[in-house]
């Protein structure tokens, strides 16, 4: 029976190894153990971080939503809330969107949710809101009187 060589086979393998190793730092791109052993960590790495995204996506999307519902005198909580009780169907990618570059709209939303959140509720998003805007209104008195004083 004829021997079987494995050269090229072993060749190839080593090949791809170094190739996916370009650009890393010193013994890890020119040596094939090196090599083999930082390209399965950068493997493992970006399949952790593949997932990692996704979570921190939401996270930047919620932050986002939340920034833009309190300028419309409402919390992240309550918005959502109230979409939900409103039937309304949009994801957090498409609201932290409308957020961002369209606030007319998501300033209907925030309405739209405040009018289909059950009474409680709203009354508390509406106290929130006044006592929010209370000491600037009285930051504002106080400016008036003094200048009325001078």
């Amino acid at each position: 029976m004829a021997r079987v060589k494995n050269a090229v086979n072993a060749a190839k393998k080593r090949r791809v190894v170094l190739e996916r190793a370009e650009g890393y730092r010193g013994q890890r791109s020119r040596l094939y153990r090196k090599a083999k052993e930082q390209v399965t960590h950068s493997l493992v790495y970006a399949y952790r971080d593949r997932r990692a995204r996704k979570g921190e996506f939401r996270r930047l999307w919620i932050q986002r939503i939340n920034a833009a519902a309190r300028l419309n005198g409402m919390t992240y909580n309550r918005f959502i809330q109230g979409l939900d009780a409103a039937g309304v169907t949009v994801d957090r990618r498409m609201l932290a969107e409308l957020a961002v570059n369209d606030a007319a709209v998501f300033a209907t939303l925030v309405q739209t949710a405040k009018k289909a959140l059950p009474k409680d509720a709203a009354k508390a998003v509406e106290a929130k809101s006044a006592t929010a805007k209370a000491p600037a209104a009285e930051a504002e008195s106080k400016e008036k009187a003094a200048a009325a004083a001078e």
